[in-house]
């Protein structure tokens, strides 16, 4: 400072301190410039690079840095103009400038952790581990490092100030059981929360559902107070996180199979035939290639129906895709048909036989026949 003051001291007047101002702006400029322009060229060189974390601290680094250099500049501009002038305003320079580097060290570090995070996510599956990357998982722990990140920098920030972080520690606790009154729904959603980000019973994309309450739809996002679901009608459905403590929840999209079970009625002027179409149909879904013949397989004649005579179909798919199940399913179905008509039978339907030939009918109703 003294070395850069000397620089300006021929300049007669009070104009020296302009000067010196003005020369530290432009200073700042050029920095900012030549930061600009090293970046742009890091940036190029690192896109030729495979490793994500390199590409997330330049593009996390770049506006930082450019803030850095303002406020380092103005800060020293401003230490000028204080030598030149009593006002006491001019005393807060030093812990503004320290509170505004830590805040911007904070900032970087946050935008590093989200840069990285996207990145990761942005992985082909085949460039990640061998185990799947799990959304859910990956958003958590980003949340929790920024957290942490946030907390960590506000304490500094109150040392840099002179407050004693004991007793803001201290303070904090005694508040937190007031605001821990105060904000125990949204506290009981913040927990709700972190049990489904450490228990997974659901991540984005899943198909969930609830028999308690009537919860049917796809994951969207998880966040720390509420779940955003969408409904097969297209509706979004905002589900506090407090909700999934309390009731039990369903989901499919994790089911290892797809269960067929059906029952088919024949009539009973078809009994003669009817094993034989059970054994049919049980050496056919033995063949199908869509039918896992590792799980349970039954056809079984299960009741005599007041119209019928019912057997049943159990058995499960290999595939879970809904809407490939139900192509696997009528194929089945067609082929039941198929195996009853060449039997010469038929699938039942209600009826009801009235007999008018009893010993009890009326004269006058058997003459008319």
């Amino acid at each position: 400072m003294e070395t850069f003051n000397q620089m300006f001291d021929g300049l007669s007047g009070g104009y020296a301190w302009i000067a010196q101002v003005f020369v530290i702006v432009f200073l700042s400029l050029l920095a900012n410039f030549i930061a600009k322009r090293l970046f742009d060229k890091l940036q190029q060189q690192l896109l030729k690079t495979e490793t994500l974390w390199d590409d997330a601290l330049v593009k996390a680094a770049r506006r930082p840095v450019t803030v850095v250099i303002w406020v380092l500049g103005i800060s020293w501009a401003a230490e000028i103009v204080h030598s030149m002038s009593d006002a006491v305003i001019f005393e807060a320079i030093d812990p503004l400038r320290d509170v505004l580097v830590i805040g911007l060290i904070a900032w970087f570090l946050v935008r590093f952790i989200r840069e990285a995070e996207a990145n990761f996510l942005a992985l082909e599956p085949d460039e990640a581990d061998e185990a799947p990357i799990d959304e859910s998982t990956v958003h958590a722990l980003g949340k929790l490092v920024r957290l942490a990140i946030i907390i960590t920098s506000s304490l500094v920030v109150l040392q840099t100030l002179g407050y004693t972080i004991s007793g803001v520690l201290a303070f904090g606790g005694i508040g937190g059981i007031a605001i821990g009154f105060a904000a125990k729904d949204l506290l009981s959603n913040f927990f709700g929360g972190l049990m489904i980000y450490l228990d997974r019973p659901f991540s984005v994309g899943d198909w969930i559902r609830s028999p308690d309450k009537e919860i049917e739809g796809t994951v969207e996002y998880i966040g720390w107070r509420l779940t955003r679901i969408r409904t097969f009608d297209k509706r979004p459905l905002y589900i506090p996180n407090s909700t999934f403590a309390q009731v039990s929840v369903e989901n499919p999209s994790r089911m290892s199979h797809r269960r067929i079970y059906e029952t088919i009625g024949l009539r009973y002027d078809d009994a003669a035939v009817l094993e034989k179409v059970v054994l049919e149909v049980t050496q056919m879904l033995g063949q199908h290639e869509e039918i896992d013949q590792s799980q349970t397989l039954m056809v079984n004649v299960n009741a005599f129906g007041e119209s019928s005579l019912d057997f049943f179909i159990y058995c499960f798919t290999k595939t879970v895709n809904w809407q490939y199940y139900h192509k696997v399913k009528q194929d089945v179905l067609m082929k039941v048909l198929a195996i009853i008509a060449d039997q010469g039978a038929e699938v039942a339907f209600p009826t009801q036989v009235v007999d008018l030939l009893g010993h009890d009918t009326p004269p006058e109703i058997l003459s008319n026949l």
